[in-house]
């Protein structure tokens, strides 16, 4: 089995640092541009199946992907977003914060201390279901030998990588946050994950013209 992986392509609230979670928020224009690109750079891979996070932001990624191949795309809430309750909306730039509480910043800097706002989702919370889901499709004998694209969320994301390297809490974000479209190749054995290439992006940085 091998695995893409990838996050999503730009939102509005990304440009501006909202934290976005479980708000359900459109690519931009440019966002769709990155989309596209990766999947010309992507246009000779197999993909036998797709899955995505409901999220309209995922789904629209893979969706552009894909492009016009016929590949199935399954939604699968457990690779949703990590969930921030009632600070989703909020500018979270350290500088220029909208969030009340100087502790949430423990999310971006010491992970084993962060503690959720009301109503969002802890870091243990989002290793359990991203790791069901991964573990899941490692033992499913109908994917053994599958090309399978995996679009998704920047925390999410990190989060099965972490779980990938079999990494604690306190290294969760790994290497960092990937950017919109980045790729990352994972081979998929019943006995491990082997990272071939983490990060990757498709398209040239360049002056946006949107």
């Amino acid at each position: 089995m091998r695995l893409y992986l990838i996050r999503h392509g730009e939102t509005d609230w990304n440009k501006v640092k909202k934290l976005q979670g479980k708000s359900d928020i459109p690519l931009n224009a440019f966002g769709e541009h990155l989309a596209e690109e990766t999947g010309e750079a992507l246009s000779t891979v197999p993909f036998d199946v797709a899955y995505t996070s409901p999220l309209k932001r995922a789904r629209r990624t893979a969706e552009l992907v894909l492009g016009d191949r016929n590949v199935p795309i399954l939604d699968e809430k457990r690779i949703e977003e990590m969930g921030f309750g009632i600070y989703e909306g909020l500018i979270c730039k350290e500088e220029a914060s909208e969030i009340p509480d100087p502790e949430f910043f423990q999310f971006f800097h010491a992970p084993e201390k962060y503690r959720p706002p009301k109503g969002g989702e802890s870091f243990e919370d989002v290793l359990k279901r991203t790791g069901d889901f991964l573990e899941e499709l490692r033992q499913d004998p109908a994917r053994a030998g599958q090309t399978i694209l995996i679009a998704t969320h920047g925390a999410a994301l990190c989060a099965l990588l972490c779980h990938m390297k079999g990494a604690d809490v306190k290294d969760f974000w790994g290497t960092g946050v990937h950017k919109n479209c980045a790729v990352t190749i994972v081979d998929v054995t019943p006995e491990e994950y082997r990272i071939v290439e983490e990060g990757k992006t498709y398209y040239t940085e360049e002056v946006k013209p949107w």
